[in-house]
């Protein structure tokens, strides 16, 4: 499949797994390194509107900055808007492989990503993606630590858009029901899906 580029000021959901559909995470220190490689390549050039790190794959809502808010090295030519999730990646890769004494590809391919182009498509994910937790049987979506559930419904500090997941709800009540009743449309969303 060819992906579409990233653009400036657009929605995508980004998501892979682990090559062969073995795990990409082992342990608790795997996802927080993961967050934190995020965070040191990826938030100058995106904002997070969701997410969720399960054992073997992961999902990202995420917006690609406006071009007048992108880091200098987008706007003088020296990075494309790929370039950051390709760094965050490989590091992650690398330390995975050096850590657990691995060789050869973590992740399945490339990493994946749609454009996201409807207010439906946008809220249906948001919903899919925070109780996936539950959808694979892995934990409540409430409890589940490595997900922005937590972060969408309650004042934790976070890098999470969250106001603006709040108003695409009209309130965090709505969201919350939303949440707890897993109402997603799951045939809007099927083609961004692993399922």
């Amino acid at each position: 499949m060819k992906y579409q580029p990233f653009e400036p000021d657009r929605y995508y959901h980004l998501y892979n797994r682990g090559n062969n559909r073995e795990n990409i995470f082992f342990e608790t220190k795997n996802y927080l390194y993961f967050l934190k490689l995020i965070s040191q390549h990826c938030l100058p050039w995106i904002d997070i509107y969701s997410y969720c790190l399960l054992p073997n794959h992961f999902h990202f809502i995420l917006k690609i900055k406006n071009e007048d808010h992108l880091p200098i090295d987008y706007k003088n030519g020296k990075k494309a808007l790929h370039q950051p999730f390709s760094n965050c990646f490989n590091a992650y890769s690398k330390a995975i492989n050096k850590s657990y004494m691995r060789s050869g590809s973590l992740f399945q391919e490339h990493l994946k990503r749609i454009e996201i182009t409807s207010p439906d498509y946008l809220q249906n994910l948001i919903i899919y993606v925070n109780t996936n937790p539950d959808k694979h049987e892995i934990a409540h979506s409430f409890n589940y630590r490595f997900s922005s559930y937590q972060s969408l419904i309650t004042n934790k500090n976070s890098h999470i858009c969250r106001e603006e997941v709040i108003e695409l709800f009209g309130d965090v009540q709505n969201l919350k029901y939303m949440f707890e009743k897993q109402q997603y449309n799951l045939s809007l969303i099927n083609e961004l899906t692993f399922e």
